[in-house]
């Protein structure tokens, strides 16, 4: 599913107009009432008070509408209009008088803080202040609004974007912005809710399909692409009945330290399970009976010292994934950067593999067209250098993508994989993951899919897809707090499975 920026979403407001023929009054009655229907859906008639918050820009204008239809429809409602500046949007004018039509109540005006209304902990707030086009900082007095609002803790539903987001940087104070239990948005997803700056300001997203113009949505490339089962279900690569181990390739694992095995024999489990006919560990000495013991489907190769200190393979590999465990020693370091200059194999480099980078940049210039980096958010931080907010790191990663032309895997609650100007946001995965090995479960799924034959950008796309879906899997059965990276590993074959699962249809007496 396409992402579009603030403007691309504007410019096909315009063309649903143009095309169409409708006027912009009629297009937001269509995007307001398909809010109210799903409120009304949830609400059937419930008596609750409900505080309708409304902008005097388009925003407002929306929840003008839906504040006249809950009106309508005899809900307890009552409007303020947020008074933070002369100018209104012409619809927005229209739709207030249309409210005063209906209402025995008019809209209360909202100057300062003296205006603020009561709200109760068992209230509904509508939040319709500010959508996706706010661009300056807030009045003082609409901060504190927020702020009421927020330490209401009533149940609040933001239209389109919690007020108080921008839609290219963070906030700048962030408790002035709406926390929304619910945000209904429209048509597509905006990319502030899977960075982490401004996700957190919903709670949970629902996307309504206004009927924006279909050919400009399919023609527009969009800011980011949002990773969900359609999207990898094209990716996938059956098994014809006549291959054999050596059709799904041979990859190798290349990490490893005096105690920091576990994390190679993660990643040598996890290449297994995603699928590689072959698996070599390359460990230190130290690691040899570990592996054997714990992953007797692969074979071991080992260096003669508790690091390791040379990086030779007298094969051809599919692939190799490098860096976990692999410590930062001198002589490791050496290793590796004479590894890197030699290498030809489709590459995926994590952890200590990146922290060397990052010591010594020239490496970079050695890197193999389309190599893989996945950096947890410190290790990035070292590679790339610090950023003063989401939307600056994912320009610092493009820029970074572009120059040695490699592939990044910006790892978090919605992983983002960046190739060049290339973005791919993830949407499975879970907080149960943020634990320790879950990220060389990843490195092993990526170079396991790498060694049957998946392009490095499907790889990473696809791979980071399928690490989600078993974390989910595996939460599900255990709970957030006891899923370990050995359940991840364990759920693999159920994610693929998931794939093809399709929704029971409901019974004829449903």
């Amino acid at each position: 599913m396409k992402i579009l920026s603030a403007q691309q979403m504007r410019m096909a407001d315009e063309a649903t107009i143009k095309l169409e023929k409708i006027s912009s009054l009629e297009l937001m009655e269509r995007a307001a009432t398909k809010v109210f229907d799903l409120i009304h859906n949830r609400l059937q008639g419930s008596s609750i008070p409900i505080h309708v918050f409304c902008g005097i820009g388009n925003n407002g204008g929306d929840g003008l509408v839906v504040s006249r239809l809950l009106v309508e429809y005899g809900y307890k409602v009552q409007t303020y209009v947020v008074n933070f500046s002369d100018n209104r949007s012409k619809d927005f004018l229209v739709n207030y008088d249309r409210l005063k039509e209906v209402a025995s109540e008019w809209p209360l005006q909202l100057k300062s803080e003296e205006d603020f209304p009561v709200i109760g902990h068992q209230d509904m707030v509508i939040d319709a202040i500010f959508g996706i086009g706010l661009n300056r900082p807030l009045m003082p007095w609409v901060g504190s609004l927020f702020k009421h609002i927020n330490n209401s803790r009533s149940f609040t539903l933001s239209i389109d974007v919690p007020s108080g987001v921008y839609s290219d940087k963070a906030p700048d104070d962030p408790n002035e912005v709406i926390f929304a239990d619910v945000t209904i948005t429209f048509q597509l997803p905006k990319l502030i809710f899977f960075l982490p700056q401004t996700g957190i300001y919903s709670r949970d997203v629902e996307i309504i399909d206004i009927g924006l113009n279909r050919d400009f949505l399919l023609k527009n490339p969009g800011v980011a692409e949002l990773i969900g089962k359609n999207e990898v279900l094209p990716l996938y690569r059956s098994r014809h009945k006549y291959s054999h181990k050596g059709t799904y390739g041979h990859c190798v694992l290349i990490g490893g330290s005096y105690g920091k095995i576990g994390s190679v024999t993660l990643a040598t489990k996890a290449a297994l399970k995603i699928g590689a006919g072959l698996a070599t560990a390359y460990i230190p000495e130290c690691g040899y009976t570990t592996m054997q013991v714990a992953v007797p489907e692969a074979m071991v190769i080992t260096d003669d010292d508790d690091e390791l200190s040379e990086i030779e393979l007298d094969f051809e590999p599919s692939s190799i994934g490098i860096g976990i465990g692999l410590g930062t020693n001198d002589k490791t370091i050496k290793a590796f950067g004479a590894f890197l200059k030699e290498n030809k194999a489709p590459l995926i480099i994590d952890a200590d593999g990146i922290n060397i980078l990052a010591k010594h940049p020239e490496f970079l210039n050695s890197l193999a067209s389309q190599t893989i980096l996945t950096p947890h958010p410190k290790e990035l931080e070292r590679l790339v250098g610090k950023w003063k907010d989401d939307f600056d790191k994912l320009d610092k990663v493009r820029e970074f993508s572009k120059k040695y032309d490699c592939i990044v895997v910006i790892k978090g609650a919605n992983s983002i994989t960046v190739f060049k100007d290339q973005l791919y946001v993830n949407n499975t995965g879970n907080p149960g993951m943020a634990t320790a090995g879950s990220g060389d479960v990843l490195t092993g799924i990526i170079t396991g899919l790498l060694s049957q034959g998946y392009s490095p950008l499907h790889a990473s796309v696809f791979g980071v897809y399928l690490h989600g879906s078993a974390g989910d899997i595996a939460a599900q059965k255990t709970g957030f707090e006891a899923t370990i990276a050995s359940d991840i590993i364990s759920n693999i074959g159920n994610a693929y499975l998931e794939l093809f699962n399709q929704p029971e249809a409901p019974s004829p007496n449903s």
